[in-house]
C-alpha cells in the first residue's frame, strides 16, 4: 500500500511539521525531519487528543 502523507497548511515552509496519514484503519503520524519513526494510533485516541487540544488542554506546552 502506498501511504498518502499529508500535513497542516499551517505547518512551516522548513518542513518542521507533524504528517498524518491512514493505514488499515489506523492513524499514523510521524514528523517530517524524522520519517522513519511513525506512531500508530486508533481515529478514537486521535479524536480525543484533537479535542482537548481544540479545548486547550496543551496550551502551556506551546
Amino acid at each position: 500500500m502506498n501511504i498518502q502523507w499529508r500535513k497542516s497548511s499551517y505547518s512551516e515552509q522548513t518542513g518542521n511539521c507533524l504528517e498524518l496519514a491512514l493505514d488499515d484503519g489506523l492513524v499514523l503520524v510521524r514528523e517530517s525531519d524524522e520519517p522513519h519513526v511513525v506512531v500508530r494510533t486508533t481515529r478514537a485516541k486521535l479524536a480525543a487528543f484533537l479535542a482537548g487540544a481544540k479545548a486547550g488542554e496543551f496550551d502551556d506546552l506551546i
